[in-house]
């Protein structure tokens, strides 16, 4: 059997398409390793050292028996509010799953192969979630933080938080594991980094509910796998000099998973239970350590090397299933109620529309005897149910109470203004606000909601386009994400012919800041649940001043004037909009001098919206923008894709007022979507063209 070196290893299949992707992960840790030579002998030192530790351990092993080793279990769901947050009921499914694999009781045990059978092991490994954090606190095991990194999912995400691995198994949810389905620390790496030690999945591969499904939800168990130690079934990844060794090569009969009964295999990335390599009868399609994708088992051979794993110094991973640490995470004893919460499917509804929330009990840990909830000004006014299903009728803000009993003890907890339900009587147009009264409130048509606790709209003296004050998020000094909607109030427009929003807004970023924050303007009918976008403005389409060093205030000349046409099918009582920011961190943004109304914006617009033509379209050298102005103005053009980049900007031409035309030379770009930003300084029209 070959010494393989141990590197990061990353699960890179996909469950839809069944094929191994590629992935550059394993090439930059070796170019890390080979620019560290440091960190390379360290990682060689420490395998040898963890190998020899398991040869002794496997040739004492037929003395040792019955011990069951229990992880602790923290996850970190970083995410930017969208499927990637899942929910506490997925995390706990994947915990089921993940201990049914490890202990030989899924329900689909009885579909091994009868000639693995034989070798079908309960590991004896079991993974149970934490209750207490790091301080000794009560905890719920779960984290959830809102980041840009969900999109990376590499090791920087372990720089957010990151518990003592020492005493927890931390595993990071993510929306893309790097564009891979997970991937795990490998001991010996983790000694020598014990900084990146965990594992990162992707959400859609944890459990068998929610964002992911029965197929999946093996890789969760794969990546454990390499956490304790071990190889892929091909030996694949970890070998000397570096080089990776991808699944299903012939070469790879010549490799080995230094397990004694799995035999050697090219590896699988399908689930054909006669497949057959390198000189075998049939390959152990089915071990978890496969690509098969239906890789449910583990060996005796490897429940031995995890168990060594488990009782090597290496990375601390004796330290784990230890009394003494088990009763640190709040693993042992049994645990019970510590802490009340609850979450509820909505927090802004419409009275006698779609009007009913229902509330869900997420009180940790143990099992409620009782529940007794309190819905101020909701119907039922109490309840005893485990979901309750509540209506509101009252405009207004409203506070949920929820108090658990078990064993004699009770834990509560109080939201105020957890529901905020909206006015029951339109508003008739025109609507306009400049936000001279402070504060802004709900008895004037307004709410403000957040998706978090880390800002909030409000209103401001610092700045205004007009009067002396604007409403705002104060993000500046923050380097998380954050999300905050601004609700206007319910109008109606039965009978409008034309309606437009039209509105200043003032941003800008710091200069070290990571950028991708977004400004959306959303509609919805009669205080529907879905929203249509009807204007998107992100990267150096939302900013209107560069980055600055100090906090930025905008001056009369950084204020951009927007507007949005609504579509006649909006005509109705009960229109609504608000405004959503998804700031990325340290920025701010003003808004000011909203108007609804027929033609809200023109008189001081310069430029003419349904009057910016490009021709010819798609293109593949020059586009023509033919455009009209209401007076003479500066007018500057910029092409910018999909994400935000900009590919071609010019500085201000003067133009006459009247229709003109210009002329951008385009042929530099590659095929695709792209938008011109026509812009007067008061005003920016979007337009769309293809470059083919």
């Amino acid at each position: 059997m070959k010494h393989l070196l141990p590197l990061f290893l990353l699960f890179s299949i996909s469950a839809q398409a069944q094929s191994l992707l590629h992935c550059g992960a394993d090439e930059m840790r070796i170019r890390t390793l080979q620019a560290n030579p440091k960190i390379a002998q360290a990682v060689i030192a420490r395998d040898a050292e963890l190998e020899a530790f398991t040869r002794e351990f496997e040739n004492a092993a037929s003395a040792r028996g019955g011990q069951v080793y229990t992880i602790p279990v923290v996850f970190h769901v970083i995410h930017k509010y969208g499927t990637e947050n899942i929910s506490r009921e997925q995390m706990l499914d994947g915990l089921r799953i993940l201990n049914e694999t490890f202990r030989k009781t899924r329900e689909d045990t009885a579909d091994i192969h009868p000639d693995f059978k034989p070798i079908h092991a309960d590991t004896e490994i079991e993974f149970a979630l934490a209750t207490k954090d790091p301080e000794g606190n009560c905890h719920s095991g779960i984290n959830r933080i809102a980041s840009d990194l969900t999109n990376s999912g590499d090791h920087r995400v372990k720089e957010l938080i990151h518990w003592d691995p020492s005493m927890y198994l931390n595993v990071y949810v993510v929306s893309n594991a790097a564009g891979l389905a997970g991937h795990a620390v490998w001991p010996s790496d983790a000694d020598t980094i014990p900084q990146w030690d965990g594992i990162v999945i992707s959400h859609n591969y944890v459990g068998t509910i929610g964002t992911s499904n029965l197929t999946q939800s093996v890789v969760f168990a794969h990546e454990c796998g390499h956490y304790l130690n071990l190889h892929h079934i091909w030996g694949g990844n970890n070998v000397p000099e570096f080089y990776y060794l991808p699944v299903g090569q012939q070469a790879n009969c010549n490799e080995d998973d230094l397990v004694g009964d799995t035999p050697n295999t090219i590896g699988w990335s399908n689930c054909v239970l006669s497949n057959a390599s390198c000189g075998n009868i049939r390959d152990n399609v089915q071990n978890a350590m496969d690509y098969s994708y239906c890789n449910i088992m583990f060996t005796e051979g490897q429940k031995t090397r995890m168990h060594a794993c488990l009782n090597s110094t290496i990375a601390n991973r004796n330290n784990l299933w230890t009394p003494t640490n088990l009763l640190a995470t709040g693993v042992v004893p049994e645990p019970t109620i510590c802490a009340a919460d609850f979450d509820s499917d909505e927090v802004v509804v419409c009275p006698n529309v779609d009007n009913e929330v229902t509330f869900q009990n997420t009180s940790y840990h143990g099992n409620a005897d009782s529940l007794q909830w309190t819905f101020e000004n909701g119907a039922p006014a109490t309840s005893n149910a485990a979901s309750p299903v509540v209506t509101y009728a009252t405009p207004g803000k409203h506070a949920v109470t929820l108090q658990v009993f078990q064993n004699g003890e009770t834990a509560s907890i109080t939201k105020n203004e957890h529901i905020a339900v909206l006015s029951d009587s339109s508003h008739a147009y025109p609507f306009s606000d400049s936000f001279e009264e402070n504060p802004f409130s709900m008895e004037r048509g307004w709410l403000e909601s957040a998706a978090s606790n880390n800002s909030a709209w409000s209103v401001t003296a610092l700045a205004a386009s007009d009067g002396n004050r604007s409403v705002f998020v104060e993000n500046w000094d923050e380097n998380h994400l954050t999300l905050n909607g601004l609700y206007g109030p319910p109008l109606d427009l039965t009978g409008a012919s034309q309606m437009k929003i039209a509105f200043r807004y003032a941003y800008a970023q710091a200069e070290d800041a990571a950028g991708g924050s977004r400004l959306q303007v959303q509609i919805s009918r009669n205080c529907e649940t879905g929203w249509s976008t009807r204007l998107n403005l992100t990267g150096t389409g939302l900013a209107t001043a560069t980055p600055s060093t100090q906090a930025f205030v905008p001056d009369a000349s950084q204020w951009q004037q927007e507007v949005v046409n609504v579509p006649s099918s909006y005509f109705e009582d009960g229109f609504r909009f608000r405004f959503v920011f998804t700031s990325n961190g340290k920025d701010r943004l003003f808004l000011d001098d909203i108007n609804v109304d027929l033609t809200a914006g023109v008189t001081t617009r310069s430029i003419v919206d349904p009057e910016v033509l490009l021709y010819p379209n798609p293109t593949s050298d020059a586009i023509n923008i033919r455009f009209t102005l209401n007076r003479p103005s500066d007018v500057s053009f910029s092409v910018v894709d999909p994400v935000g980049k900009v590919h071609a900007a010019q500085r201000p031409h003067h133009f006459g007022a009247g229709t003109n035309e210009h002329q951008l030379d385009v042929k530099h770009l590659g095929p695709g979507i792209y938008f011109i930003h026509v812009s007067s300084g008061v005003d920016r029209i979007v337009r769309t063209f293809i470059i083919f």
